[in-house]
């Protein structure tokens, strides 16, 4: 099963990505074989094409650096070994031993620095090593990831805005939901093993919290060079405000769920202060969604539903040995309070 999960990805990817890739490879192989009619089938092109062929507009950019780095330093130590020593036997493992070297020596990165040791096996193997040899393997680089780059762009190019406001909304509803079992939880008694999972699924807030953020860091990439991205800047933007709200209401709430988990008594339910703080929490998961529902989708101010939290609670104080959780509670709700009406 482990081997199967390092196989395969959580979730395919679209057949649009697949299908770019080979539209790509073939351009790049038949461009580069016509341009450059000399020499050995254009593999460096195609595969140049091929890595270059990103989900984001940016990656690809970056990816034709990084492929186009490592090629140029490969070809180069290949080019120097291949004339020193004419023997392949001896030229092909003393090239990739000095392309990975020289990656190292001036610090690339790990693709860059594979890219170099690829290369210069690929030269060595191939063909002559001639500098016009040399030359051409750039230049059919260069051409291949250019194409690449051109297909990503011409044909659909990708934006991430979708999925990670998704990924915002199933934060805001979760968080919600974690409010209102709260509250259903402090008004009436809980068992031991109500209250684990009361505190399980309060932490699972995090991981959701760091899926959307990670989420949103993708769709901020997916927009950058990217001719479709003015149209988005503004959702997305509004999406980040959106989760740097929930990501400190989040806080609040596995806060105030693990002072109850702490704390809990099958006589809490009787304390008087206790009626008031489950509405409270009930209206902050009311204005939770709400602010959710906006971000994602803003209505008029005609159709809206009003905020639920209209004003601070303010209580009597506790009796008895409660003190110490109702505190806890009303000041964290202060501050989901200032969240929400910020």
């Amino acid at each position: 099963m482990q081997l199967l999960g390092a196989l395969r990805a959580p979730r395919r990817t679209s057949a649009l990505q697949a299908v770019k890739s080979i539209i790509a490879t073939i351009a790049a192989w038949l461009l580069a074989g016509w341009l450059i009619a000399s020499g050995p089938p254009p593999v460096f092109a195609a595969i140049a094409a091929l890595l270059v062929v990103q989900p984001s507009l940016n990656q690809s950019y970056l990816k034709g650096i990084e492929r186009s780095a490592g090629v140029i330093a490969g070809v180069i130590v290949a080019a120097l070994v291949g004339l020193a020593i004419p023997d392949p036997a001896w030229a092909l493992p003393i090239a990739v031993a000095a392309a990975l070297l020289l990656a190292w020596a001036l610090r690339m990165t790990p693709g860059t620095s594979n890219q170099a040791g690829i290369s210069a096996l690929l030269v060595i193997a191939l063909g002559t090593t001639t500098p016009m040899y040399a030359v051409d393997r750039v230049i059919e680089t260069m051409l291949g990831a250019a194409v690449g780059f051109v297909v990503n762009l011409a044909i659909v190019p990708p934006v991430a805005v979708a999925p990670a406001r998704e990924a915002v909304a199933r934060l805001g509803e979760e968080l919600a939901r974690s409010l209102e079992r709260l509250a259903d939880a402090l008004g009436a008694r809980c068992s031991r093993a109500e209250l684990e999972e009361l505190m399980v699924t309060a932490r699972l807030l995090r991981p959701m919290r760091d899926a959307a953020e990670a989420a949103l860091d993708a769709a901020t990439d997916s927009l950058a060079l990217n001719p479709r991205g003015r149209a988005h800047r503004e959702s997305l933007a509004a999406q980040r405000e959106l989760i740097g709200t929930l990501t400190s209401i989040t806080r609040q709430t596995i806060g105030m769920t693990r002072a109850f988990y702490d704390h809990y008594d099958d006589e809490i339910a009787q304390e008087p202060a206790v009626g008031g703080i489950v509405d409270q929490l009930r209206r902050a998961a009311h204005d939770v969604r709400l602010r959710t529902r906006r971000s994602a989708a803003p209505v008029s101010t005609e159709t809206q539903t009003l905020p639920a939290l209209t004003e601070p609670l303010s209580l009597a104080q506790p009796t008895g040995p409660h003190w110490v959780l109702i505190g806890s509670l009303l000041e964290d709700l202060r501050r989901v309070h200032e969240e929400l009406t910020a």
